[in-house]
């Protein structure tokens, strides 16, 4: 039996074309079919950016480097790749986990900060997967991860670069962002909005800015109804401050998708751009080695620790067997 963890690295979900946008809202809403209007509005964002967004094709290249990397520090697991909300499904891939003979499963989701309505979510779906196979086969889930020195180092980078491209860096103002969630499924007790601060001083202070701020983006209906400030409350606020060059890094984010490519850099740009300010966002880390290394040293101390467990249950096995003999 291979005595190596399975690591299941997983994703919001995108559908790959406009006519799977209608069935991927309905899966977005927990099987309520949306309002014509909802679907084509969504469509509209999708066509703005080309039909689909590469989310999928990212998350493949993160979980090949993500292997090659563990393999590289003979850990040897393999890594497999699960979608929320689109296929292909959390549930159906943690099956083909099982079926491969994998003795645990480590559950990472792309997304650093850690909500009970988000991670919990995504949680429940391995567990539902699990359940299918009728299996009892272990299960971790990577809670957050949002202050791994790798993850703010690279995030650091990417804010100094993209400083450069403005004209006063030291006039720019950086504005972090993170996804809003609804308020009344966010507990006082969870720790999103903590570990968001978290993740954005740090990233502040390794990367010496002095100018920063913090919003939310891509709240659904009704705004006020959703965590804040918003991203355009935000931008609002600075430009009345006389502000007229902001750089976003979306930190809650770690891909390019729907989230990037249109709420920042076609919807609050275009905002932004009304009011006369120039807004650029940094680029996404999508799979950059120094991000794939963040993952990589979340999960090594778990897959050590499932992997001499698993060595030492087989061990002790195998000498039982002899003494029967």
């Amino acid at each position: 039996m291979d005595k190596h963890p399975a690591v299941l690295l997983m994703a919001y979900g995108s559908p790959n074309s406009l006519d799977e946008v209608g069935e991927y809202l309905r899966q977005v809403r927990g099987g309520r079919l949306p309002a014509a209007e909802e679907v084509e509005r969504l469509k509209d964002r999708y066509r703005q950016v080309g039909g689909q967004t590469p989310l999928l094709k990212i998350t493949l290249a993160q979980a090949k480097a993500l292997e090659e990397r563990l393999r590289s520090e003979r850990l040897g697991s393999r890594v497999y790749v699960g979608m929320k909300h689109w296929h292909p499904f959390i549930e159906d891939v943690v099956e083909k986990i099982v079926s491969d003979g994998a003795p645990s499963i480590i559950g990472l989701a792309l997304a650093p900060h850690y909500s009970k309505l988000s991670i919990g979510g995504y949680s429940d779906s391995v567990k539902r997967g699990v359940a299918r196979t009728g299996r009892s086969v272990p299960f971790t889930m990577v809670e957050s991860w949002h202050d791994q020195q790798s993850l703010i180092s690279a995030l650091s980078r990417r804010v100094l670069n993209g400083l450069q491209n403005f004209d006063e860096p030291s006039r720019t103002v950086v504005l972090f962002t993170a996804h809003s969630l609804p308020k009344k499924f966010v507990r006082e007790d969870d720790p999103y909005w903590r570990q968001l601060q978290e993740t954005s001083h740090l990233v502040a202070g390794e990367s010496g800015i002095k100018s920063w701020d913090f919003a939310f983006q891509s709240a659904g209906h009704p705004i006020e109804s959703w965590m804040g400030p918003s991203i355009r409350e935000k931008i609002t606020e600075l430009s009345g401050k006389g502000f007229r060059e902001l750089l976003v890094c979306p930190v809650g984010f770690v891909s390019d998708h729907l989230e990037i490519l249109y709420d920042l850099d076609i919807d609050a740009r275009g905002y932004a751009w009304s009011l006369g300010v120039r807004l650029e966002r940094t680029v996404s880390l999508n799979d950059d080695p120094e991000f794939i290394n963040a993952i990589s040293s979340k999960l090594k101390p778990l897959l050590l620790r499932d992997y001499n467990r698993l060595s030492s249950e087989s061990s002790f096995l195998y000498a039982n067997a002899l003494a029967n003999l």
